[in-house]
């Protein structure tokens, strides 16, 4: 009996698409697809758009599938993938302001959010300015330092603090707002 292991059986799908073979590219969009979805929604309001800069995506995926060094796991790459993509859409279309500040960076106790929902807070998140959202996407939801922030988008460290600062300052307000709609409504 001879036993494959999930990291092998990757392998040979790998190779599999390096190949053109049209069922192995198949199965890695259907697999990582929905999760590649949600990310690129993380930095585009319109889902649409969302999904074109997925597919976009996907097409540097597979073309670039020969640089895929299995260091990192495949869907990490994938997802490196789906954010320069959103960033480059942004940077595209000049929606990426970044405004230089010297506020305090220090950040403020954040609320209670365990009755939030995610749609509850994606539809928060959306409320960002474009800047404020991919930094806060990169520094809260992708693990990204500031330093790598600052060299990722050609801003400053400062910058990039300060964007993050700004983000939660709006995401606190905008929470408070929405529960207190919600609480005068009820």
């Amino acid at each position: 009996m001879k036993i494959i292991t999930l990291h092998t059986q990757e392998k040979l799908l790998i190779k599999k698409a390096m190949d053109n073979n049209r069922e192995a590219q198949k199965e890695i969009f259907e697999r990582f697809s929905p999760k590649m979805l949600g990310v690129c929604r993380q930095y585009v309001k319109d889902i649409f758009h969302a999904e074109d800069l997925m597919l976009q995506g996907f097409l540097k995926v597979f073309t670039n599938l020969k640089n895929f060094e299995h260091k990192g796991s495949f869907e990490g790459w994938i997802r490196k993938i789906m954010v320069n993509t959103c960033i480059t859409f942004l940077r595209k279309k000049n929606e990426l302001d970044f405004y230089e500040d010297a506020d305090s960076f220090q950040s403020e106790t954040t609320e209670n959010l365990e009755n939030t929902t995610v749609e509850d807070l994606q539809k928060l998140i959306d409320l960002l300015p474009d800047g404020y959202k991919v930094v806060f996407n990169l520094y809260a939801i992708e693990g990204f330092k500031h330093s790598e922030i600052a060299e990722k988008l050609g801003i400053t460290e400062n910058t990039s603090k300060s964007q993050l600062f700004k983000a939660r300052k709006l995401l606190q307000e905008n929470y408070y707002k929405m529960n207190t709609a919600a609480y005068e409504t009820k």
